[in-house]
């Protein structure tokens, strides 16, 4: 036979079967980060599936604006949280990001400015003295806006007992991170201006009465916007709400990736107690007892294309030691066939008890 002369694989009739956990071992708030193409989507909508499957109410949202939960899932999955399964309580949302940059940071009709437009008038009427608008145009970074506004919304969302985040890649979700304290410092200097106009205002007030600008028009909804950006900044770093968890492939690239989104969160004080390395070259009854005869396995005596991957592998895994060294780590094989559909997810959910 040569090189290339591949024996034909006997697949075992029938269905493979495994029994979803019902329920996951976590905290009410579960993100999912890492390298672009690792298997985030996938383990968010796997874990999401087990927790709904323990009757918890759970919403999976995708801030990644290369959205693929709608293919994970096999359903089409809208920008606003839907439910997507009649018989467990699971929702599921995409960010849209076109949508959320048409209503902005702060919501439809709302401004960060407040009053302050009616101090220094319509920046709009620059444009008639051919001086462009300042303010136009979308803001740097509106996709993790858009994002963080959604979350702003779900940590107030009563409907949902643990909400699963999949992430966009390591740069945007740092972005994303970043946001909060970036957000309290504008507003806390928005918020200091007015205070100093206020005297200002006052004194319009009492030379032009009602016609005068209203100073704290608006100063009640930014703050409690930084209110509920602190809660935010607060229930992420707190370990008993917030678990963040690290995906990679066992490649040197990835775990380079990793350790520096690692390094990074704790440099934000974010929890960091698990990491899921997936499509590792061994057989799934190494992980879990599902019934996985049906499963294509690699052949790391008689292939040597598998044995070469598995030294790959293997001293990418070795590399990482640091990486795994107090966490919790989940591993996930490598499936011959695509992960798409709840029987699928079932077997990763397995993985991930």
């Amino acid at each position: 036979m040569s090189e290339l002369d591949v024996e034909p694989v006997e697949r075992v009739e029938g269905e493979p079967t495994v029994e979803i956990p019902s329920g996951v071992d976590a905290p009410e708030y579960v993100l999912y980060g890492g390298k672009g193409g690792v298997g985030k989507t996938t383990m968010a909508a796997a874990t999401a599936l087990a927790s709904a499957s323990g009757d918890t109410p759970t919403l999976v949202v995708s801030t990644d604006p290369a959205h693929s939960l709608s293919d994970t899932f096999e359903t089409q999955i809208p920008s606003e949280p839907t439910r997507i399964r009649e018989e467990i309580p699971l929702y599921a949302a995409e960010i849209d990001p076109d949508t959320m940059d048409a209503e902005g940071m702060f919501g439809e009709g709302e401004s960060p400015l407040g009053g302050m437009e009616e101090l220094f008038g319509d920046l709009g009427d620059l444009e008639d003295e051919g001086i462009a608008d300042p303010l136009s145009g979308p803001m740097p970074g509106a996709d993790e806006a858009a994002a963080m506004r959604q979350l702003l919304e779900y940590v107030d969302d009563e409907r949902f007992e643990r909400v699963v985040i999949d992430t966009a890649p390591t740069g945007h979700t740092l972005r994303l991170l970043e946001l909060p304290e970036l957000m309290d410092t504008t507003l806390g200097r928005m918020l200091t201006l007015r205070k100093r106009f206020e005297g200002f205002f006052a004194n319009m007030k009492g030379m032009f009465g009602d016609d005068a600008p209203d100073e704290m028009a608006g100063a009640a909804d930014l703050e409690a916007l930084r209110e509920r950006i602190e809660r935010l900044r607060g229930t992420l770093r707190d370990p008993t709400q917030t678990d963040f968890r690290i995906v990679m492939v066992p490649e040197e690239m990835s775990v380079v990736e990793s350790k520096r989104l690692l390094s990074r969160l704790e440099g934000f004080e974010i929890p960091v107690s698990t990491v899921v390395v997936n499509r590792v070259m061994e057989p799934l009854s190494s992980v879990t007892e599902a019934d996985s005869e049906w499963f294509v396995s690699p052949d790391l005596e008689g292939c040597e294309f598998c044995q070469r991957r598995w030294s790959v592998q293997q001293g990418a895994l070795t590399s990482a030691q640091d990486l795994f060294r107090g966490h919790d780590v989940k591993r996930v094989p490598l499936f011959a066939d695509e992960v798409r559909g709840e029987r699928m997810l079932r077997f990763v959910a397995a993985c991930l008890e």
